[in-house]
């Protein structure tokens, strides 16, 4: 069974930055594809960022492109979200999500962590 914890949330100021960690436990890693989300108050959850495990291809929402990076490390079995430049818009609870390979790909997700931006 995959599980995920996140931390690194909290209060920033427009500006700043924070990183987000993903400390990843349980499956076989290899052909995971690991993804940040983010819910707003009164929002749907929306994608934000994405890794392959195996290979670190990467893609992003065009809301973030060129301040956020996501990375992992394969020996500490963590993902990570680094922002940048953070925006009011950017606050939101965070989550971390695995999709597993296969032939029938399964999704698990983190608890979430908050991030808030002050103007």
């Amino acid at each position: 069974q995959v599980q995920l914890v996140e931390s690194g949330g909290g209060l920033v100021q427009a500006g700043g930055s924070l990183r987000l960690s993903c400390a990843v436990s349980g499956g076989t890693f290899s052909d995971f594809t690991m993804g940040w989300f983010r819910q707003a108050p009164g929002k749907e959850r929306e994608f934000v960022a994405s890794i392959r495990w195996g290979g670190g291809t990467t893609t992003y929402s065009d809301s973030v492109k060129g301040r956020f990076a996501i990375s992992r490390d394969i020996y500490k079995d963590m993902v990570y979200l680094q922002m940048n430049n953070l925006k009011p818009e950017d606050t939101a609870v965070y989550y971390c999500k695995c999709r597993s390979g296969g032939v029938v790909p399964l999704d698990y997700w983190g608890q979430g962590t908050q991030v808030i931006v002050s103007p």
